[in-house]
């Protein structure tokens, strides 16, 4: 059931549902997102980010990733987040991941648009999904709503990218304040494009603003913050439990594991509005 996005963002988008998008750092929490995506009977994609690339770690754990996909009953992509570069995704293509992301968008629009181009192509000839950003959706936790209605499509219409993920108000990491979600330009957006739209910084975004911008056509809403936070408390938590009793790594993590598949439940049930 390895998939690219293709085959699942459109359906979501069509129903008013969303996929979860769930950042990955080692096994476990790839076992994790996969396992209670199998628990719901839906599809999932799950994300590396781009410094595994860069680090030696991307292939390695893609692979497994792969391994968990192919012998998963739901449809499952394997994709990577946010490339900053044409080269990271030639080598995730290489790699074996079934979707990529180019993201160009601190570079100025012609240039967004000529470096995503180059990326389409590369994943057409691959057979594999891509996403690319306009706009700049900001990390550290600071909000703005950048991407402009006119800009938005004429990207859409010049780069022709499976996904898109728009700037409307969400930050990457936890937020310093609360944000303010432009929904009515969310649902402007949707409006003028017919492809899945991508929902970044998802983690601590209010709920009811996410479910908002489902129904203007976002299809895929990426959780990385919260889910590696929540990992890292509930392994903290494990590690107390344990303390100078020595417990195999496998086993050590087993506990962690099913806690953080139940996370990615909750989170998977609200999207999919299950």
């Amino acid at each position: 059931m390895l998939v690219t996005m293709n085959e699942i963002l459109p359906a979501a988008r069509r129903e008013g549902r969303a996929v979860g998008a769930f950042n990955i750092g080692n096994y476990e929490t790839a076992l994790a997102v996969v396992r209670a995506a199998e628990e719901l009977g839906q599809p999932v994609i799950v994300q590396l980010y781009s410094r595994l690339i860069d680090n030696g770690h991307g292939e390695p754990l893609g692979a497994a990733v792969r391994v968990l996909a192919e012998r998963a009953s739901v449809p499952v992509a394997l994709h990577l987040d946010h490339g900053s570069s044409v080269e990271q995704v030639r080598r995730a293509i290489a790699a074996g991941f079934t979707s990529v992301m180019l993201d160009a968008s601190k570079l100025p629009f012609d240039e967004n648009v000529a470096a995503v181009r180059e990326a389409v192509k590369l994943a057409r000839e691959a057979g594999v999904s891509i996403e690319s950003e306009i706009g700049h959706v900001p990390m550290g936790g600071s909000t703005m709503a950048v991407s402009q209605l006119d800009e938005t499509v004429r990207f859409y219409e010049e780069t022709k990218v499976d996904a898109l993920a728009v700037s409307i108000g969400t930050a990457h990491g936890f937020y310093k304040d609360t944000p303010k979600i432009d929904v009515e330009l969310a649902r402007r957006i949707g409006e003028a494009i017919p492809i899945p739209l991508v929902l970044h910084g998802g983690s601590g975004t209010p709920p009811e603003k996410i479910r908002a911008v489902i129904a203007c056509g976002i299809a895929k809403v990426n959780i990385a913050t919260e889910f590696q936070y929540d990992f890292q408390q509930k392994l903290k938590a494990r590690l107390l439990e344990a303390g100078d009793k020595f417990i195999a790594a496998d086993l050590l993590m087993a506990p962690v594991v099913d806690s953080s598949t139940e996370f990615i439940k909750r989170e998977i049930r609200f999207l999919a509005r299950l």
